[in-house]
């Protein structure tokens, strides 16, 4: 690249983050990272990457990575709430993949790749993140937590569902979260239940639990989900009482349910969070742009989060780099990302039925499936959305 056409800051160093600083930087742009964690986060519960989100990630030259990162789970069995097999089906059945095509891969990992293929061109700062932004005619002025003081042209906040570069440029997040039901924990824990490339996911009326046993890895990923009316907003910041919360919910229930709480309680990378989406009526204001989760988060339920994020980076420096602004990338990518938010609404989760009626419904129709039954094609709203033509040869990518 001869000339910079700019400086971009970008927030997050996750998932949106580094792939909108990869194709930045192929379209002329310097660009900085920052992220508030003090380095990647590793491990994490496994991702897919689906439909058009795949045509990004070949044109970025990392297909191949995530195909080597490919944990392949091959079964997906559901249990009633006395541990009784309902139904054994190919996972695609259930999240609309399409096997030997779609890939699944830790979260770390992907964002390992992502990383690798950025870091010796942007500039990445951990351990700190976005205080406060100005922004006048020539920029954006902004001050770090750690009190350092920048100006770039363009900032993009890539900062997930809980976004603070959203927050000071839109408000605060209650005007765009909608919450769909549900909040959960997710944790690490032994695995000593002899499951291997599965999952298993036990429900009952308002509450489900899941293990997923991950190719090359002795522990499980554990998810404990609960239906509730009113997002627990008050328990996000505190850790014991979310503990307590999911705990209670699940009090008296049998399977593996008891050894999963006392998993969650003794788990060091406890996650959990509402169950939630984000709609904004535009994804920018002035020179600030967001990306991924911080501007259309479709909620884990969708399994679209990553693929949303790929794709959405891609567009987004697109659109910058053809017309200054982002202005393109919400004309174009708003009806692929809402085609994928309305794959699922509140309280209607086919994975986590509410009442005993929608639970033996879902049981029903498990059970007309089986075990081999992959469907050929995958939901039409992974691939609404056909990616426009390069418009320079990008540095390093076919």
């Amino acid at each position: 690249m001869n000339t910079v056409k700019g400086t971009v800051l970008v927030s997050g160093a996750s998932i949106a983050g580094p792939a909108v600083a990869f194709w930045l930087r192929r379209h002329g742009y310097s660009v900085t990272v920052v992220e508030k964690a003090g380095g990647l986060r590793g491990g994490g519960y496994p991702i897919d990457v689906r439909g058009t989100a795949l045509e990004v990630a070949r044109r970025m030259g990392i297909l191949p990575q995530l195909q080597e990162a490919h944990i392949e789970t091959r079964l997906l069995t559901f249990v009633g709430a006395d541990g009784g097999e309902l139904a054994s089906v190919h996972p695609d059945t259930v999240t609309g993949g399409v096997e030997g095509r779609d890939v699944e891969v830790r979260r770390g990992d992907l964002a390992e790749i992502l990383y690798a293929a950025t870091r010796d061109d942007v500039e990445y700062v951990f351990g700190d993140s976005i205080e406060t932004l100005s922004e006048h005619e020539d920029g954006v002025d902004v001050t770090f937590r750690s009190g350092a003081r920048r100006g770039f042209d363009l900032v993009v906040g890539a900062d997930g569902l809980h976004s603070r570069t959203r927050e000071l440029v839109f408000g605060p997040e209650q005007r765009y979260h909608r919450y769909l039901g549900y909040c959960f924990a997710g944790f690490t824990m032994p695995n000593e239940f002899g499951l291997s490339r599965e999952g298993v996911l036990w429900n009952a009326p308002g509450r489900g639990a899941a293990l997923y046993a991950v190719k090359g890895s002795d522990t499980l990923h554990g998810f404990l989900v609960a239906a509730r009316p009113e997002p627990p907003y008050e328990m996000l910041r505190d850790p014991e009482a979310w503990r307590d919360l999911i705990a209670t919910t699940f009090a008296g229930d049998g399977w593996e349910i008891p050894a999963m709480i006392g998993a969650m309680r003794d788990a060091d990378d406890l996650f959990f969070d509402t169950v939630s989406q984000i709609h904004l009526p535009r994804w920018s204001g002035g020179r600030v742009g967001l990306v991924g989760d911080a501007a259309y988060a479709p909620s884990f339920l969708t399994g679209q989060g990553s693929s949303l994020a790929l794709v959405g980076a891609y567009m987004l420096a697109r659109s910058l780099a053809t017309t200054g602004a982002f202005d393109a990338y919400e004309r174009e990518t708003r009806e692929f990302v809402e085609l994928n938010q309305a794959q699922v609404g509140v309280g209607d989760a086919a994975l986590f039925p509410v009442t005993a009626e929608a639970l033996a419904r879902r049981d029903s129709r498990l059970r007309g499936l089986t075990s081999s039954a992959a469907p050929e094609t995958g939901r039409p709203a992974h691939t609404a959305l056909v990616l426009p033509e390069p418009i320079v040869a990008y540095q390093g990518v076919d």
